[in-house]
């Protein structure tokens, strides 16, 4: 098992979890319930974070996640559907619930 992500900000890791989890990586979080235990433990030992679980995926997960968080030619699309403008993180219409199919 290798150490892919961790931050301070739970989100943020949930976040790069689910986006491994979507690309069909075999994941495991540690220190999902350390946040209790933090001024008995240094605050870096309870931060949450995302281990892959096969070595042999620790490259496509590092690939995926650096793509998934810093892709800066990422633009708003407009709904195909309701001609809504989203953010360019929705895969769906926020308004209607269409897929992205740009």
């Amino acid at each position: 098992m290798k150490l892919i992500y961790t931050h301070e900000n739970r989100l943020l890791v949930s976040n790069a979890y689910n986006i491994l989890q979507h690309a069909g990586i075999d994941l495991t979080l540690k220190n999902e319930y350390a946040a209790g235990a933090s001024g008995d433990l240094p605050f870096l030992n309870t931060w949450l974070e995302v281990w892959v679980v096969n070595d042999e995926d620790y490259d496509q997960a590092a690939k995926t996640l650096d793509t998934a968080l810093n892709n800066i030619n990422m633009h708003e699309w407009s709904c195909s559907n309701c001609n809504e403008s989203n953010a360019a993180s929705f895969e769906i219409c926020w308004k209607c619930q269409q897929e992205n199919t740009m």
